[in-house]
């Protein structure tokens, strides 16, 4: 079983790690005022990457709230993305959004990328970039 925790290696940290999800993501999930991207990544444990802007959040205060309720709905959902490299990217707007909505969101979402993954057999072959290399 994948720990809940949300430890350094369950980051995506280096430019490199966010330019691979971005350049060829395996799956994709809009949803309102943000999307996800996702890549396969090799690795038993998914990571995760966050690109909050000033422009799309003006406050800190609503971008450090969002990172924070973002990370925490990925930390208890992690199971069911083991294996990925994912790129939460927010819009205009998503600071508007109360807490409860937004997790009830991210549990949507969540589940819209696990179904959505391509099979393992298909893609057996396309390892991810993974935090050895940088």
């Amino acid at each position: 079983m994948v720990s809940q925790d949300f430890s350094r290696d369950k980051r995506l940290l280096t430019p490199r790690h966010f330019k691979a999800v971005f350049d060829s993501p395996t799956g994709k999930v809009p949803g309102k005022n943000l999307l996800i991207l996702a890549r396969e990544n090799g690795l038993d444990h998914p990571r995760l990457g966050l690109v909050i802007g000033k422009k799309s959040v003006k406050l800190a205060v609503q971008r450090n709230r969002l990172k924070r309720l973002m990370r925490d709905s990925f930390r208890l959902n992690q199971q069911m993305l083991a294996g990925l490299d994912i790129v939460i990217v927010a819009r205009k707007g998503l600071g508007e959004i109360d807490n409860p909505e937004l997790h009830q969101h991210f549990g949507k979402l969540w589940k819209r990328l696990a179904r959505s993954r391509p099979s393992p057999a298909r893609n057996a072959d396309s390892v991810g970039v993974d935090s050895q290399d940088a």
